[in-house]
């Protein structure tokens, strides 16, 4: 009994992982015998990592028959990126409201880790400094439940670029963004670290194979209705 929650875990690690480097691309059948036998268990702690990743949006149990890896189309890679956005915004102004020495500090310490990657700059290394350079910027806002929810939804992101078929990563670019963010960010310039990041992150949109650009609604009330036009107060 005390080995099975083990083998759940073991299972799930083991599809998550390939899901994520693209190894389970969108439709893959994925059976219970085959990942059991691959890991050397029994079904059961297999079928109970195929639940857990239906929760989490990756596959589609059918049961008696195994689990597809659930494709990723257009409306989902536009929907993380959104959410990506307005957590990173989030990041940006509550960094911004503590002061412009607070602005500088993370911003020299992001720009640190960029010169650091800039010799590194391989597809998979890309893909984890990225992972690592919001990261720090999300927990530069001070908030560690949004800082984890932004953890969940990264895995999201690597599923998406993972199931794109626009081709590698283009890590050079990838940095070369990373880097503006940090120097304006170091330059105490919040205004600017806004704009870069929304434009980053659109070309992260394009580079993995899809059109469009992830935006965020207007404020409510930020505008005048024209029906409210000429009423007086």
């Amino acid at each position: 009994m005390t080995s099975q929650p083990k083998a759940a875990d073991r299972a799930y690690a083991h599809i998550r992982d390939r899901l994520l480097d693209g190894v389970y691309t969108s439709g893959h059948l994925l059976s219970e015998g085959t990942v059991a036998t691959d890991l050397g268990i029994s079904r059961t702690p297999v079928r109970e990592a195929f639940q857990r990743l239906q929760n989490e949006g990756f596959l589609r149990v059918y049961p008696k028959r195994g689990a597809v890896v659930v494709p990723v189309g257009p409306d989902d890679a536009h929907g993380v990126l959104q959410a990506r956005l307005l957590l990173e915004l989030f990041a940006l102004d509550s960094l911004a409201a503590r002061g412009s020495e607070a602005i500088r500090e993370v911003g020299s310490a992001l720009l640190r880790d960029c010169e650091g990657e800039q010799e590194h700059a391989t597809s998979a290394r890309a893909r984890e400094f990225g992972r690592e350079f919001h990261s720090r910027l999300m927990r530069a806002a001070g908030n560690p439940v949004l800082a984890e929810l932004y953890d969940t939804l990264w895995n999201q992101q690597l599923r998406i670029a993972a199931a794109a078929t626009a081709g590698p990563a283009h890590a050079a670019t990838d940095m070369a963004e990373h880097t503006a963010i940090a120097v304006a960010l170091h330059d105490q310039r919040p205004a600017e670290a806004r704009e870069l990041l929304t434009d980053h992150l659109a070309g992260v949109l394009h580079r993995t194979g899809f059109s469009g650009r992830p935006s965020l609604p207007p404020v409510a009330g930020a505008g005048v209705h024209p029906a409210e036009q000429g009423r007086g107060t």
